[in-house]
């Protein structure tokens, strides 16, 4: 294919519009053209994907500038896709046997788009045929399994029937769960642990208290499992083994053996390796939180200090 090009002065003879070259070479089939002629769509979606907003309660973004703060902080947040799909279950604008995530096939987002409202075209539901149907999809924002709370409420939108509110997502046959994570392993829906277990086992064959503590972090930071607390009900003892050993040598005329306190020494260290690893507190990780003092804070922020120094 040859193009060309009728240029004005010798200064634009060297320059290569290839935006320009690519108009002139362009080639429209009769097919094309056609369907141009007669004005025709040129492209479609099908079907509408409607995005999902996915946020713990009372989790939505606020946007602010210096002089709208104090406004926007008196007033509730706006809807999002997430909130604005509780009031439509009450007010009988769905069916309630339906997830937040197959809404969009029965409802539209709105003008103002904080609430949604019934469809008034498409195909009659079955058995509801005051309602309206149509093939569109939601589509939820993914969410990394280190945001766990939130993660696990993304799993709940996909399960839960007709939820008019963020305590209905983590109620279980009547039973009101204290985190998501609780109601997803009512559910089912996480996996055992039983790999875990065997792993842990295996290791305190061989391994000192020190290492299993290590390994332990390693799993609770980067591997999910679905009940690290029962994982530490079980190992806890093979975790503190050592910690018992140096107060029993300080202490050789007492008679001590495993108690709380010991314990809480064992989670103080277990967690200062899952800060190390991947800046998480037990709490955001499913597990107890030890009883810190003052000096152990204080202690912790400076040695962290010193290695990021010495680095």
């Amino acid at each position: 294919m040859a193009v060309f090009q009728i240029v004005q002065n010798s200064e634009q003879n060297n320059r290569n519009d290839e935006i320009l070259m690519y108009q002139m070479g362009r080639y429209i089939n009769s097919n094309e053209a056609a369907w141009r002629i007669f004005s025709f769509p040129i492209h479609e979606r099908e079907p509408a994907v409607q995005h999902l907003a996915v946020h713990l309660e009372n989790g939505q973004r606020v946007y602010f500038t210096k002089d709208s703060a104090r406004k926007i902080a008196s007033e509730p947040p706006q809807n999002t896709t997430l909130t604005a799909f509780f009031p439509t279950l009450p007010n009988g604008s769905i069916r309630k046997d339906v997830t937040v995530c197959r809404r969009p096939y029965l409802l539209y987002v709105g003008q103002n788009k904080e609430n949604f409202q019934r469809r008034k075209q498409g195909m009659p539901e079955e058995g509801h045929p005051e309602i309206m149907k149509t093939n569109a999809i939601g589509r939820v924002y993914t969410v990394h399994p280190n945001n766990a709370e939130c993660f696990y409420l993304r799993m709940l939108l996909h399960e839960i029937r007709g939820p008019t509110n963020f305590t209905d997502l983590r109620t279980i046959d009547g039973y009101i769960c204290h985190t998501y994570r609780e109601a997803c392993q009512r559910l089912g829906l996480l996996e055992n642990d039983n790999h875990w277990e065997l792993t842990l086992q295996e290791a305190t064959l061989t391994a000192s208290a020190e290492q299993i503590r290590e390994l332990f972090a390693i799993i609770l930071t980067t591997c999910n499992p679905s009940n690290p607390k029962q994982l530490w009900d079980s190992f806890k003892r093979n975790m503190s083994d050592d910690i018992l050993y140096q107060i029993r040598q300080a202490n050789p005329e007492l008679t001590i053996e495993f108690n709380d306190d010991i314990f809480n020494e064992t989670l103080i260290r277990l967690e200062d390796k899952c800060l190390a690893i991947n800046n998480q507190t037990l709490v955001e990780i499913g597990m107890p939180a030890p009883q810190r003092n003052t000096f152990s804070v204080l202690n912790y922020e400076i040695t962290k200090e010193k290695k990021l120094q010495r680095q």
